[in-house]
């Protein structure tokens, strides 16, 4: 009876241990409607955030508190701290994921719209200006959650006759790779300025997307014809998992063996 109550404790503390040995992980997701799961069945579980959670967590001995800043439509115009009306719903819910311990860690997907001809506030914004609007919403991050990681997340290929309510078509689709450059002068600046702090996802989701653009978007129909700009569930899971991987990359989490 006694070799068997020590087993029962032995078994309950490395269940303890193991419980403890998990990292706690806060990660606020920004960006538009890509991010937000737009035309989803259930963005709550299939949008590119939840996906991204979901790859960690399978993959990884840690524990996510989340929240999708996912806003469609929007720029990063509309996310600038001191003019845009979006970056106070970001702090709002990145406070209340700041409050709790672990590892602050931000996502940021944003571009789509921002690479528009018309529609979108601020489109087309050029890729200097690209360049200086994300430089302002990382530094108030950087600053106002001091430790905190960000992922910029390069933004995802859409076909060159995307035209909904807002006109994208090739000229967009080109002025969209322009911001990759963009990206990777911001990742070189912040590793001499904040070391370790500012990280960039895959480029590679950018073919994945375009080759396989019919078995991973919904298809659109828009005032060009059929196009593709949102994942659908199948391609949420797929760019989620990308995120995933470069949030692991960018906190350094071990994978499990």
């Amino acid at each position: 009876m006694t070799k068997r109550l020590n087993i029962i404790i032995l078994t309950a503390i490395i269940s303890i241990l193991a419980c403890n040995a998990k990292t706690n992980v806060n990660i606020v997701f920004i960006g538009n409607s890509i991010t937000e799961g737009a035309l989803l069945d259930d963005p709550a579980t299939q949008s590119p955030p939840a996906q991204a959670v979901r790859f960690i967590q399978n993959n990884t001995d840690t524990q996510i508190r989340y929240t999708n800043c996912g806003y469609g439509g929007r720029t990063t115009v509309d996310f600038l701290p001191d003019t845009g009306f979006i970056f106070g719903k970001v702090t709002e819910a990145s406070d209340g994921l700041a409050a709790h311990q672990g590892m602050m860690v931000f996502s940021i997907s944003l571009g789509t719209n921002d690479s528009a001809c018309r529609g979108p506030l601020g489109a087309p914004v050029v890729p200097q200006q690209y360049y200086t609007n994300m430089k302002v919403i990382i530094d108030r991050l950087l600053t106002r959650y001091p430790g905190s990681i960000v992922v910029i997340q390069y933004p995802l290929w859409y076909s060159p006759n995307t035209y909904n309510g807002a006109e994208y078509l090739l000229e967009g689709q080109k002025r969209l790779q322009t911001y990759y450059p963009e990206i990777d002068r911001l990742v070189e600046l912040y590793s001499r300025t904040h070391p370790g702090r500012v990280t960039s996802g895959s480029k590679d989701a950018y073919g994945q997307f375009r080759d396989n653009s019919e078995a991973l978007f919904v298809h659109e129909s828009g005032n060009a014809g059929i196009f593709y700009l949102h994942p659908n569930a199948t391609g949420a899971k797929l760019l989620g998992e990308y995120w995933g991987r470069s949030i692991i990359d960018a906190t350094k989490l071990k994978y499990k063996k």
